[in-house]
């Protein structure tokens, strides 16, 4: 189509030469006409679109709450230990001859240990044995020279006198002859060594730690105060280590000191296992959980600790399912355990609380429970 410029030069506008006024007004009309219908359908469009979604409701996780213990559990770490450990030692002075066991090593009853060099205390055994030998004979001596009237009562009675001492002398030091080797009391394990081949030791310092394992093991702790005068002999305890993390084993308070250690001003109480579902050793440290019987004479509210919102102190909050609703309930915090947060008021234990999704619920919200 040729488009003529001179035919309109008023308006300045192109129109097809050869075309009417009455013709362009014509296809105007119809062109606003096609307009008017597009639009129409794009807002019918959009206004479909446009319409608001249902509210959906939110997943969530609830559990129930608990009752547990009103006092929070004593925690303390301690030293694993075999109920006996005997600190074994010569009873006289004397250089080491032998030692026969290294740590570690399990030994049986009369076992011989070690042994210090005897020659010194062979020597001292030998000269009383002589000496007693001689005293006897002047008791003989004496007996036949009183009864011919030769010596005095009183001559004869110290004869008898140092022939008493002398037994008595030589008994001693026989018996630390006996001590002069170490030998195991009982069947156990040896703990530690403490001394070497060689040195001279004096009487009474300890050469091997023996441990009894037939009386088993047990945690040797220390206690304050404030914590130990709230226990009692059977209270439960929790026995965690870190050779085996994770894992918890029942223990049962069997030793409390009625007296502190001079050093520390702690008192030593002692936990026995339960059970030992994994093997022990002697040193392996671990951490306790001691429940007093105390406790356990009230209950409070436990929930998860994923279960509290907005805390200010002792003040908090928690969303308590109603249906498929929950409900925002004021509550008052009394401690916190890795069990989970005591309650003091404002929950019930059998009631159920939203742990995850409940920083993002408001009150009378929706809910969906999700499995765990």
């Amino acid at each position: 189509m040729n488009w003529d410029v001179a035919a309109a030069p008023s308006c300045g506008r192109l129109r097809p030469c050869g075309a009417s006024a009455a013709g362009l007004r014509a296809s105007a009309t119809a062109g606003v006409a096609v307009l008017a219908g597009t639009v129409a359908i794009g807002a019918a469009a959009c206004s479909s679109h446009a319409q608001p979604e249902a509210h959906r409701a939110t997943p969530v996780r609830v559990q129930l709450a608990i009752a547990g213990p009103a006092k929070p559990a004593i925690t303390t770490n301690g030293i694993v230990a075999t109920k006996d450990e005997m600190r074994l030692s010569f009873k006289v002075a004397g250089v080491i001859k032998k030692i026969y066991v290294e740590e570690g090593q399990t030994v049986r009853q009369g076992e011989r240990l070690a042994e210090i060099e005897l020659t010194e205390i062979n020597a001292q055994v030998a000269q009383v044995r002589a000496l007693t030998e001689k005293a006897q004979r002047d008791l003989d001596r004496g007996e036949r020279l009183y009864a011919d009237q030769v010596i005095s009562l009183e001559q004869l009675q110290d004869l008898r006198t140092q022939a008493s001492l002398q037994k008595a002398q030589l008994q001693g030091v026989e018996f630390n002859l006996g001590y002069s080797v170490i030998t195991a009391p009982q069947d156990g394990v040896v703990l530690r060594k403490l001394s070497q081949e060689r040195e001279l030791v004096p009487a009474g310092q300890a050469i091997v730690v023996l441990g009894a394992r037939n009386r088993g093991y047990v945690v040797r702790a220390a206690l304050s105060d404030r914590e130990v005068v709230q226990l009692k002999l059977g209270d439960a305890a929790e026995i965690l280590m870190d050779a085996y993390p994770g894992q918890a084993i029942d223990g049962t308070i069997t030793e409390i000191a009625n007296a502190a250690d001079d050093k520390s001003g702690m008192f030593p109480v002692e936990v026995r296992f339960g059970s030992t579902p994994v093997p022990l050793a002697s040193g392996l440290v671990a951490k306790l959980r001691i429940w007093p019987a105390s406790s356990r004479e009230a209950t409070l509210t436990y929930v998860p600790v994923s279960a509290v919102v907005e805390g200010d102190h002792d003040r908090a909050s928690v969303f308590v399912v109603n249906g498929d609703r929950v409900k925002r309930r004021e509550v008052r915090v009394a401690f916190i355990e890795p069990a989970g947060v005591a309650l003091t008021s404002g929950l019930q234990p059998g009631e159920h609380v939203v742990t995850d999704g409940a920083l993002y619920l408001e009150d009378q919200e929706q809910i969906e429970v999700q499995s765990p």
